[in-house]
């Protein structure tokens, strides 16, 4: 937290320190949707949407980041009550700040399965839905272990609406009294806004320093998303030898870290790693812009991901080279149209990774060392390229819906 930065606003939401709320008005539901961080917030975008326009429902959203804080605010202010920051799960903090806010229902992403915020559920008889919901093989064994405590903190739990038909199987092998249904992945259904155009692209593209005024066509580049510690050196390191390629001097870099506060390290890795003959590197947040001629940029903000991936030719999806094993998303680069590249690292999204590559839109390498030649296949090859964009626009429209489905499951929620 004193790393990231950005928690002193709201802090203390943190303890139960919330405003009153009066109960209810007669015919209105208040909802209270927590969403963990910036990925998940997206994500109930067109849920809260929904919500809003039903005009009988308060939203009450919360999330556990500052970055996802920061981004609710902008994002959604105009559609909930009150945004703030979820409670710490601990008796005093979660039961204060129950009775101030006094939901009727509440709505869980992914796997924010707090024990004591779903016993307050429980002692209030208030309905609770996860959505989203996902269940790794690793948390799925240690529940197993644990089912005789483990049923009964879950207990509370009214719906379970799974994101692949994997976590729907973990979730059955559970046990639970909740019925779970398969939704699909509301990632799928992103609103993909805004969407550049040709000319902003160029804009953008003239922004990081890789067109000059009087450059015709713009040159490939590669975009590293949400990358972790580790996986920017190696991204340095392809973008170095397929620079040595004579169709390739122009090979442009663009890289998006998971976290921007890394910005400093990354400087001071690329700075070790770039030679004599590289241009050096321009980070987004510095004062000056970008000087004509950079061919190595680093994205150190938040929000932004979705832009520069419009830009891109080949996408690297981070979290997914040794030692990294969980995986970022790779739906939003495929929601585009984008060739993708990734470690096996992939277990957050297994089921996705794995169709993807099954419908020719990835190539999943085993480390590091195969990233020149993943990249040079997708960027030499004008037909590979085509085919495995296609590919991934295809996958991402046949796999959407999952609002439609998730929404249809809620209406007992709202008819309550």
């Amino acid at each position: 937290m004193w790393r990231r930065g950005g928690y002193r606003r709201q802090f203390g939401n943190r303890f139960g320190i919330v405003p009153h709320f009066p109960p209810a008005r007669d015919g209105v539901k208040r909802i209270w949707i927590q969403a963990v961080s910036v990925g998940e917030l997206l994500a109930a975008g067109p849920l809260l949407q929904r919500f809003a326009h039903q005009g009988n429902v308060e939203i009450i959203l919360t999330t556990t980041t500052s970055t996802g804080l920061r981004l609710a605010h902008e994002r959604y202010g105009s559609l909930a009550r009150h945004i703030g920051v979820f409670p710490i799960d601990f008796w005093p903090f979660s039961a204060l700040t129950w009775r101030r806010l006094r939901p009727t229902g509440v709505i869980l992403f992914e796997s924010e399965l707090w024990p004591e915020h779903l016993r307050q559920a429980a002692r209030r008889q208030v309905p609770v839905y996860l959505v989203n919901a996902r269940l790794s093989e690793r948390s799925f064994g240690r529940y197993f272990r644990l089912r005789a405590l483990a049923r009964p903190l879950l207990r509370p739990l009214t719906g379970i609406f799974a994101a692949t038909p994997s976590d729907k199987h973990r979730f059955l092998g559970l046990g639970l009294d909740a019925p779970v249904t398969l939704t699909g992945n509301l990632k799928v259904d992103f609103d993909p806004e805004p969407v550049l155009d040709a000319a902003a692209q160029t804009a953008l593209l003239r922004e990081c320093g890789f067109l000059d005024e009087d450059a015709a066509n713009p040159p490939p580049v590669v975009v590293g998303a949400s990358t972790w510690p580790g996986e920017e050196k190696a991204l340095v390191e392809a973008w170095q030898d397929l620079r040595e390629e004579e169709d390739l001097e122009d090979l442009c870099l663009i890289i998006v870290p998971r976290h921007a506060e890394r910005a400093k390290a990354i400087e001071a890795e690329l700075t070790e790693i770039l030679e004599d003959g590289d241009p050096p590197p321009h980070f987004r947040t510095w004062d000056h812009p970008a000087p004509a001629g950079t061919r190595v940029y680093v994205a150190d903000t938040t929000g932004e991901l979705r832009k520069f991936l419009q830009v891109a030719t080949v996408v690297f999806v981070g979290k997914s080279l040794p030692p990294h094993m969980d995986g970022q998303t790779p739906i939003e680069a495929a929601g585009y149209g984008k060739p993708l590249v990734y470690g096996m690292g992939m277990k957050n999204f297994a089921d996705v990774a794995t169709a993807l590559l099954y419908d020719g839109a990835s190539e999943m390498v085993p480390d590091a060392l195969f990233l020149t030649e993943a990249f040079g296949t997708v960027l030499q090859n004008p037909t590979v390229r085509k085919e495995r964009a296609a590919a991934a626009r295809k996958w991402f429209s046949a796999n959407k819906g999952a609002i439609d489905r998730t929404w249809d499951g809620l209406q007992p929620l709202l008819e309550r």
